[in-house]
């Protein structure tokens, strides 16, 4: 089975705790704060994996979640950063934020890797806290809390060359004829539900890959018929080798299928419309395919290469073969990475930097919300009382305390973070 795209629930591992603790050795009075700093949580890591080309390994698994760090421990004693949860995925995966809809990472060679969710950072001890005025404070964080998001994970096959046309116009067999590919073929639409890809090499040892895609038809870059499954792989190919169907064995005019299939490419990106493009004028060996072709080459003009061949026959693909093997080598490899496009944003500001935001429940409690408050929340050790007031302290820093007014909060009236409910005192 072909898996192409997936949506996947990723959780980078937290922090661990810091340690309130204390020397308490012999003839050490008053030894001072021992607690150490707790370890990093792991990421979450995809490399890249060539022997890999779908992504079935997501399918029966769609949640990872890499482990915590481990807590600081006394003597100042950091505690064990945890590893990386590195996931092997094929070349040409694509990662996106389900929820934000920006793009994290884009690989494409072998053991490439990209952090898609970072780990949290841990806990300082009470060491960290201990100043001239306070040398023994009662302090300690909790670990930060890792990343976790909603992802979506897309394969776009990495061929330099791609098959398009109309479906049954004899792209599987062509791919049959020419590698070692073992496409399934049959007499009838979309015989091709899945990419099948080749590796072609040509007498004068020259080789490319080359990728058989689903059938195209009107109305493809709207996702009718296989659209969508098919134009995702076509965008990462060289060059194009537009097969049309010279016998009319369906009754089509060549040159309209041509024009269709070339506006459904520019629809779904315009780049691809620019895409070097050699024609396959398949069937030859049909009735008529003669007549055809030249009323064809009278419509399209001389600026588009056109070989006449016969996938059945093998008649006309070595200068076909050739013909592509040249225009690859023309044709850099590493064409615009994806991170540099326009629609593509690898890092992007948060469109809004406030720390906080203030609701009410319905039975008139002001409800805290925001991810820097709710981190600021669950780092601290709520069972100490040094640690709450530095809490309380922080809040007021942030601003809380006046916002809290200016929302009407009078003395008494409940405040909530998260499951943590207190009162507001003026």
């Amino acid at each position: 089975m072909f898996v192409d795209q997936v949506s996947v629930y990723v959780k980078a591992g937290d922090g661990g705790n810091g340690l309130a603790s204390y020397r308490r050795e012999k003839y050490v009075p008053m030894g001072g704060p021992a607690g150490g700093d707790g370890g990093n949580g792991g990421d979450i890591v995809f490399e890249v994996d060539e022997g890999l080309n779908t992504l079935m390994d997501f399918r029966y698994n769609r949640h990872f979640k890499a482990k915590r760090g481990e807590n600081g421990m006394s003597k100042g004693q950091h505690g064990k950063n945890a590893e990386d949860r590195i996931i092997s995925v094929p070349p040409g995966t694509t990662v996106m934020d389900e929820d934000t809809g920006e793009v994290i990472a884009d690989l494409t060679t072998h053991g490439q890797q990209a952090i898609i969710a970072n780990g949290g950072r841990g806990g300082r001890g009470n060491i960290r806290f201990a100043t001239a005025r306070n040398p023994a404070p009662d302090i300690a964080e909790n670990g930060e809390p890792g990343q976790e998001r909603n992802i979506k994970v897309e394969l776009k096959l990495i061929a330099d060359v791609g098959l398009v046309g109309f479906p049954s116009v004899g792209k599987s067999t062509f791919l049959s004829v020419v590698s070692a590919a073992k496409p399934k073929i049959a007499d009838y639409h979309f015989t091709t539900l899945a990419p099948n890809l080749g590796v072609v090499e040509t007498s004068d040892h020259r080789s490319f890959v080359l990728a058989d895609l689903p059938g195209l038809i009107e109305g493809a870059h709207e996702g009718i018929g296989l659209g969508h499954q098919f134009l995702r792989h076509v965008e990462r190919t060289r060059l194009i080798i537009h097969v049309i169907d010279m016998g009319r064995t369906e009754g089509r005019d060549p040159y309209e299928d041509y024009v269709t299939i070339n506006a459904e490419l520019e629809k779904y990106d315009a780049k691809l419309a620019k895409r070097p493009q050699i024609v396959a004028a398949n069937k030859m060996d049909m009735p008529e395919a003669e007549e055809n072709l030249k009323a064809f080459k009278e419509q399209i003009g001389s600026d588009i290469p056109v070989f006449p061949v016969s996938a059945l026959t093998k008649d006309g693909l070595r200068d076909l073969l050739f013909a592509v093997a040249n225009k690859l080598e023309e044709i850099p490899k590493q064409e615009e990475p994806l991170e540099q496009t326009d629609e593509t944003v690898v890092y992007r500001f948060k469109e809004e930097e406030v720390p906080f935001k203030i609701t009410r429940d319905p039975d008139g409690a002001y409800v805290l919300y925001g991810e820097k408050i709710e981190k600021l929340f669950k780092m601290t050790d709520l069972t100490r009382d040094e640690a709450a007031q530095r809490f309380a302290r922080q809040l007021r820093t942030m601003g809380v305390d006046e916002a809290l007014r200016a929302r009407g909060a009078e003395d008494g009236d409940a405040v909530r973070i998260l499951d943590y409910e207190f009162e507001f005192i003026e």
